[in-house]
């Protein structure tokens, strides 16, 4: 246990530290999220036809669109640099469980989406309307449901990164691959994002909360039971 904590730390501690060194993957993030929402912004924007509930579930709609396809970008280069560098081989051969190499890309790429999503987030709001859209922001639970929204979104997209980085179109086939798995966290965060913007904390709120939980810690153990078959593939 201990042995695999040292290794995912050490990974994901590489992974960050290059992260802010080179800032590549963490600007191509943002750019793509930023312009997915500007984008939207444009074609769906704040419109005085619209109900409170509707300028906030167009509003979540469009944000959780950017912050899942912005997954998909910085999750291709979980392990893109050891491949690309030649050393996927000798990342595989660190003393430790190979889950940790997984747990230790996740974090590793939960770290700059999470940057991604808190400047995203109120950007969104502001450039659909929707900040206040019939109640006030409740600005903490909405920080929780972005975390276990996007937390959702690298767990998915990290582990068929492991899967398609030695294949040629695995800037296709990653987003093909992992989109159907994380359709529920896109519906759970729309939903929960839209009942906070319009009315506000409730029980339904809740229930799709705790549902995102579930999906994550579910999608975290299982990912990590199967990396290992998925790297030694």
């Amino acid at each position: 246990m201990r042995s695999g904590l040292r290794l995912a730390w050490a990974v994901a501690a590489k992974d960050l530290r290059v992260a802010g060194r080179t800032r590549d993957a963490l600007l191509a993030t943002a750019f793509f999220a930023g312009l997915v929402l500007l984008i939207l912004g444009l074609a769906l924007g704040g419109s005085d036809a619209r109900t409170p509930a509707q300028t906030a579930a167009v509003a979540a709609g469009a944000l959780w669109t950017a912050l899942a396809l912005s997954a998909a970008v910085g999750a291709q280069r979980a392990f893109a640099q050891e491949q690309e560098a030649g050393a996927l081989e000798q990342l595989l051969l660190l003393p430790g469980p190979h889950g940790a190499l997984y747990v230790g890309k996740l974090l590793g790429v939960l770290g700059p989406l999470l940057l991604v999503a808190a400047l995203a987030v109120p950007t969104g709001l502001i450039l659909f309307g929707a900040a206040g859209a019939g109640t006030a922001v409740p600005w903490p639970a909405l920080a929780l449901t972005t975390l276990l929204g996007v937390t959702g979104f690298a767990a998915g997209t990290t582990f068929y990164g492991s899967i398609t980085v030695s294949l040629r179109a695995r800037e296709a086939l990653l987003p093909a691959l992992a989109f159907p798995i994380v359709v529920p966290v896109v519906i759970a965060t729309v939903k929960a994002t839209a009942l906070l913007l319009s009315e506000g904390w409730s029980g339904e709120v809740g229930t799709w909360l705790t549902f995102l939980t579930a999906f994550d810690v579910g999608t975290v153990i299982l990912a990590t039971l199967l990396f290992p078959y998925a790297a030694e593939g």
